[in-house]
């Protein structure tokens, strides 16, 4: 089988190059890249995946990759994926998540490809969900309150209607919050990780900067959603949408609480001002059975694994 990943050399994207090349020897693993991009994740892989070069902002690249690849399932990752971020630069946002998506879903139809494209969509397209509304079905309405949430809800629906309108084979996930080991600090959990891993350093004072505490997440493992995407690409029924979650939501308090469970550090915790946002969801928590009934999917990997291995990356990435 023939597989292209956007945004191979993102966060997600070398976990998944990772996930489909381990002794699989059918999967040729194909990966779009700007010409700038970096690749100092992906150098461990390079023998074993191909790249082809493209860019979501210039349709005829994409239209070449695709004809260079010809893949029989096209994960779709790349994305500005910063919630936070998308408040200073949404034009930007829109445009690489919404427009890009865009170009690539045309190139496909004009190219009559009958390849599987596998979306990364978001739970962050649901908005803000009251507590007698959860677990989030993926029925609840697409009510997004950032923009990094109204440009994930964009793909979401160019999915639906690329389906619907030209027959595109598209499965679209709805990813809750994922992290793991080598997730850039911008992302809360791999933030917390770090800085933890600075004041055992001596590399900073013993503070700790912290957003909204008592927001309430589900989180899974950066390596289970790789599967979920495999599964979601060989098993995903065309047309459909699925969230990918756990069912069960966190406070961040807690999750900095078993952070520090696994440090001998000790720290003071300090509110930033600069990592609040000005329109906060309370709590994500989702329904994942649909997709565990399609694919037999549920995350295996325990959450308090995943923050070991996350603090044990940042140990490694910043030892003498």
């Amino acid at each position: 089988m023939r597989v292209l990943i956007t945004g191979i050399g993102g966060f997600v994207g070398v976990h998944l190059a990772e996930h489909l090349l381990s002794g699989n020897s059918q999967v040729e693993v194909f990966g779009l890249v700007r010409w700038r991009s970096s690749r100092r994740e992906l150098e461990p892989l390079l023998p074993l995946l191909r790249l082809v070069e493209g860019d979501l902002h210039d349709a005829a690249s994409l239209l070449r990759a695709l004809q260079a690849a010809r893949p029989e399932v096209i994960y779709h990752l790349a994305a500005s994926s910063s919630v936070a971020g998308s408040w200073t630069t949404p034009a930007e946002i829109l445009e690489t998540n919404a427009v890009g998506t865009l170009h690539l879903l045309e190139a496909m139809r004009q190219l009559d490809s009958d390849a599987t494209v596998v979306l990364a969509c978001s739970a962050e397209s649901y908005g803000v969900v009251g507590e007698d509304q959860l677990p989030i079905t993926e029925d609840y309405p697409l009510r997004p309150v950032s923009p990094y949430g109204v440009s994930k809800a964009t793909v979401d629906l160019l999915g639906y209607q690329y389906f619907e309108s030209y027959g595109l084979r598209t499965v679209r996930l709805r990813l809750f919050n994922h992290c793991g080991p080598r997730q850039p600090e911008r992302f809360v959990v791999s933030s917390l990780a770090r800085q933890i891993v600075e004041i055992e350093r001596e590399l900073r004072p013993p503070r700790l900067l912290v957003g909204n505490l008592e927001a309430r997440r589900d989180f899974i493992d950066v390596r289970d959603v790789a599967l979920a995407y495999r599964l979601a690409g060989e098993r995903g029924r065309a047309g459909e949408v699925y969230n990918v979650c756990s069912g069960y939501g966190r406070s961040i308090r807690a999750v900095l609480d078993e952070l520090l469970s696994l440090s001998e550090a000790v720290v003071e915790v300090e509110c930033d001002p600069a990592r609040l946002r000005p329109a906060e969801i309370p709590v994500l928590v989702g329904d994942p059975s649909r997709f565990e009934k399609a694919a037999g999917w549920r995350p295996a990997i325990p959450f308090r694994q995943t923050l070991l291995d996350t603090l044990e990356y940042w140990r490694r990435r910043l030892a003498p």
